[in-house]
């Protein structure tokens, strides 16, 4: 016998188990993860950094009223899921003019140097300080809409990948490992898989690509002060930050994957080893752990939240890029919203608000979104 639900969720990530806290106690939801434990791909493996000034001007917008969000929720806990940790951006002046935003003020070079004293003067001719960053605890957050989804009724089933989806009647019929789901609405947050969930539920694919991303924990001489800022290079070649007496380091790499489970290539930590240490003074001494994650991304490199402009009650929740945990809670907002009152559009009719723009910008019925 199939079990009931007004929404069946796909994917055990940051997008799916942040919609499952934001739609429990408001309709029936169940949450189905592939693998045996939740966020087990590209959520468990982030930067962990919320930056205002990062993304095209929607996921800015988004990662505003997240941060809103998270922060409404912190009052609450005993340990906070923000903390401040400024973004800083480097390199040449036209690089750092191209990247920075509204969110982000130029600093001097002499006061980029005060900010992180590992980097070396004549390494870079500019820069811009984000201040409004913070640093995000994501086991914390995590576990946090985990805990409000089971709290509020929603059934969390791991190990369940789905393998059979088609419409029948007025809603979805989904095999998932052992369990038979009967749902009005089918939310695809499935991540890198998103594309290959859309083929077995017999709906046309969107074209996401995932493009994989490497960082590693460097064990360093010289551990960066307490408050120094995350620092990225401009033209998206490095970045790192302070982990505790360590230091977090990536390549900032984007290369074109399939849906796997990513691991790190020969090479790739070794040659931003080298690349650091003549860029720095950090010194960094060995690696204690690496690790790749996919950041899954349409053609325009926005987001999408919506429903299929074909198959009704198949809505997606996918493409967050490199932006999934600081547009989670706002997207998670928008998508419940629009799930309950079972919109097949971008926002309620003649509206023109703020937030019938965003979901018109994040709509898998846009015309930029296909490759």
């Amino acid at each position: 016998m199939a079990a009931h639900y007004d929404v069946l969720i796909v994917g055990g990530g940051i997008a799916g188990l942040s919609l499952a806290a934001a739609l429990a106690g408001r309709c029936s939801v169940a949450l189905v993860e592939a693998e045996q434990e939740l966020a087990y791909h590209t959520s468990s493996r982030s930067a962990r950094q919320l930056i205002p000034s990062y993304g095209p001007p929607v996921v800015q917008e988004l990662t505003v009223r997240t941060l809103e969000l998270i922060a409404a929720q912190d009052r609450d806990l005993p340990e906070p899921v923000l903390t401040p940790r400024s973004f800083m951006l480097i390199g040449s002046a036209a690089d750092v003019a191209a990247e920075a935003s509204g969110h982000m003020q130029s600093i001097t070079v002499e006061r980029a140097l005060e900010l992180c004293p590992a980097l070396l003067p004549g390494t870079f001719a500019a820069a811009g300080l984000d201040t409004g960053s913070f640093g995000c605890n994501a086991p914390l957050l995590l576990e946090g809409h985990r805990k409000r989804a089971l709290a509020a009724g929603a059934d969390i089933i791991t190990g369940a990948r789905v393998h059979s989806a088609q419409r029948l009647g007025s809603g979805w019929q989904v095999g998932a490992g052992a369990e038979g789901f009967q749902t009005a609405v089918l939310v695809n947050a499935a991540g890198a898989w998103a594309d290959e969930l859309a083929v077995i539920s017999g709906v046309e694919k969107l074209g996401l690509q995932p493009y994989r991303r490497t960082a590693a924990i460097a064990a360093v001489d010289h551990p960066l002060p307490a408050g120094t800022p995350m620092v990225a290079a401009a033209d998206n070649s490095f970045y790192f930050r302070p982990d505790g007496q360590d230091v977090l380091i990536s390549p900032s790499e984007t290369v074109p994957s399939g849906p796997e489970d990513a691991r790190p290539r020969p090479g790739d930590v070794e040659r931003l080893v080298e690349k650091l240490n003549s860029f720095t003074g950090l010194g960094i001494t060995g690696i204690r752990r690496a690790w790749t994650g996919l950041r899954t991304e349409a053609a325009d490199g926005v987001p999408v939240a919506g429903f299929d402009a074909e198959a009704a009650g198949f809505y997606w929740l996918a493409g967050q890029g490199g932006y999934g945990f600081q547009t989670s809670a706002a997207m998670a907002e928008l998508a419940a919203e629009q799930i309950l009152a079972g919109q097949q559009g971008t926002g309620a009719a003649g509206s023109e608000g703020p937030e019938s723009r965003t979901a018109r910008a994040l709509a898998a019925t846009r015309w930029s979104i296909r490759r």
